[in-house]
């Protein structure tokens, strides 16, 4: 019996220690093709009349994501690029004289409304060094439309499908659904517009939150309806009449309303390129893929000291450590301090794309960036969403970038708590208490809020929202009064927040990056990224997991499931976005 036991744990051992082995070689491998990638960037491996192949039919993310072993063994996990890789490519060809344009297909891009106008403000930035852009679909969708827009020539398959219907936003209730199963949350906020767990409270929304919905809406809607129509020489009254119909569906509607150049095969596409480039059809032309050039927005320059710190804050706010995809206050107050530290870095650009979160982290976070004042220019760029605490940690910035399409603002405050009392007597569980004082419990899932608990709670958030709202008036030199105006929870557009003065300017990255420089008093300089996170098994397993868990969120009731959960899971008062906001 002992030899099996002995057996069996050595065949086990054997298995781990295999499995770790391979784990280890991919992320080895991972990691020297990387290193690889980032050293080529002169050139020379290109091609003379080469064109930049541009395929985003992907996930698109702000800061190029580590090497994650895990992702090949999960069906569920997709391929994503950074903004930074995708911007930084297109800089770089403009440049190159061995490659004379772009082959672009964006049909399919899986990105935020912000991060796809980088993009297309990059490629519109490409044509003017005289070189083409062709692009070409099967499907196009609303969003793969608008940056194809900005070619030279749009070709669509014969049988295409075309995607022109305006901008919506769904919103779910589950008013009725708590009381038929006795699953509620309780919920306390300051701000009218503070409507982030509106639907856990009724089941129709509010005239407060259809307005701020239909504003943000309007706005984007007009920023990508303008773009479109100058692009593709129409009236932008054009692109609404075709859109409040419907007209265009297919291939054939686009190209009659001149939302295309001409319905051909994907070979056909390739014979324009060809022409474009001057090749006889039966020739192959050579391509160099986006991701080989690797070279994150800006080429470094070992002969240059100076740096600018390109600071990425991704994902909703907790107290925690922190990583690539949430913020927390040990990596981004790490981060600051090493800047800080730093003598080669002059400058500090902190992008923001975040829905917020934890109050107290917002305020040691910004607490941090202070810091930095008079130090070092501390210059912001928001993304699809920097609003709530995502605006909190901006609010001291010297400067404050936002695109139009920006989702952001939100100055408000909200605590939620769950309670399945209802639910928990359904099923037959009865919890009882017993106390020394009569606010000893606190809260508890079982019961309903008492009225110290609620007391307290309303005290603090009343302290977080005036706290929230004296940061911004400090950092943004407005009346607290006045400031009371554009608050109350409400969100607002990049565009609309720059009329009332949350923002300095209309820009990306890329802008914010060239006054960081110029506040720094900068000519030439050197790009560098923080966080810097670690590479170890548990984070790389959780953004496995995340990717996973975000394929099971789709139906209602898991929706329902899912942000019931989320709230749950968040302690302590929360400067968070008013609700997910997606804009199809």
């Amino acid at each position: 019996m002992n030899f099996f036991k002995s057996f069996l744990a050595s065949l086990l051992g054997t298995f781990v220690a295999l499995g770790l082995i391979s784990v280890f070689f991919f992320m080895a491998i991972a990691a020297i093709a990387t290193s690889v990638n980032f050293d080529k960037v002169e050139g020379a491996w290109i091609s003379e009349n080469s064109v930049l192949d541009l395929n985003l039919n992907t996930v698109v993310v702000d800061r190029s994501p580590k090497a994650n072993p895990f992702d090949n063994f999960s069906d569920f996990s997709e391929g994503r690029v950074g903004l930074d890789e995708i911007l930084g490519s297109i800089n770089k060809a403009k440049k190159d004289d061995k490659i004379k344009g772009v082959r672009l297909k964006s049909g399919f891009i899986n990105s935020g409304w912000v991060q796809t106008r980088e993009i297309r403000k990059a490629l519109n930035d490409f044509k003017s060094s005289g070189k083409f852009i062709y692009a070409y679909a099967d499907y196009m969708s609303q969003k793969g439309l608008y940056l194809s827009s900005v070619a030279d020539s749009l070709f669509l398959n014969p049988m295409g499908v075309v995607e022109l219907k305006g901008l919506s936003s769904e919103v779910l209730y589950y008013e009725d659904f708590q009381d038929q199963y006795g699953v509620k949350m309780e919920v306390i906020r300051h701000g009218k517009y503070k409507s982030a767990v509106e639907p856990f409270l009724q089941s129709k929304m509010s005239d407060e939150n259809r307005q701020q919905i239909q504003g943000i809406l309007k706005s984007v809607w007009e920023t990508l309806r303008d773009e479109v129509a100058a692009s593709r020489g129409l009236e932008p009254e054009t692109i609404d009449a075709i859109v409040a119909d419907l007209i265009v569906g297919d291939a054939e509607g686009a190209f009659e309303q001149g939302i295309i150049d001409g319905m051909i095969y994907e070979e056909d596409f390739d014979n324009k390129i060809k022409s474009a480039l001057g090749l006889e059809l039966d020739k192959d032309y050579k391509t160099v893929d986006f991701t080989r050039m690797n070279v994150r927005i800006k080429e470094y320059n070992v002969e240059i000291d100076d740096r600018i710190a390109v600071v990425y804050a991704q994902g909703p706010i907790f107290y925690s450590e922190g990583s690539e995809k949430v913020i927390g206050k040990e990596a981004i107050n790490d981060a600051f301090e090493e800047v800080l530290e730093s003598e080669k870095i002059k400058a500090v650009v902190l992008r923001i794309d975040s829905p917020g979160g934890d109050a107290l982290t917002s305020e040691i976070i910004l607490n941090a960036s202070r810091k930095l004042k008079g130090k070092k220019p501390l210059v912001v760029s928001m993304g699809n969403v920097a609003a709530s605490g995502g605006y909190y940690i901006a609010c001291l910035a010297d400067r404050i970038f936002a695109d139009p399409m920006t989702v952001t603002g939100s100055i408000g405050v909200l605590a939620a708590f769950p309670n399945i009392r209802g639910m928990a007597n359904k099923i037959g569980i009865n919890a009882e208490q017993v106390t020394t004082h009569k606010n000893a419990m606190g809260y508890s899932v079982f019961e309903p809020l008492n009225s110290g608990f609620k007391k307290s709670t309303i005290k603090a958030i009343e302290k977080v929202y005036h706290t929230f709202k004296s940061r911004v008036s400090e950092g943004r030199s407005m009346d607290m009064e006045a400031l009371e105006e554009i608050a109350q929870g409400r969100v607002w557009s990049g565009k609309d927040a720059l009329e009332k003065g949350l923002v300095d300017e209309l820009g990306g990255l890329t802008e914010a990056i060239a006054t960081a420089a110029e506040l720094a008093d900068l000519s030439a300089f050197n790009l560098v990224d923080y966080p810097k996170y670690k590479d170890d098994l548990e984070s790389m397993l959780f953004d496995t997991f995340s990717q996973v868990k975000s394929e099971f969120t789709e139906h209602p009731l898991e929706k329902y499931a899912s942000e019931f959960i989320e709230f749950s899971q968040l302690e302590g008062i929360q400067t968070r976005i008013p609700y997910s906001i997606k804009m199809e």
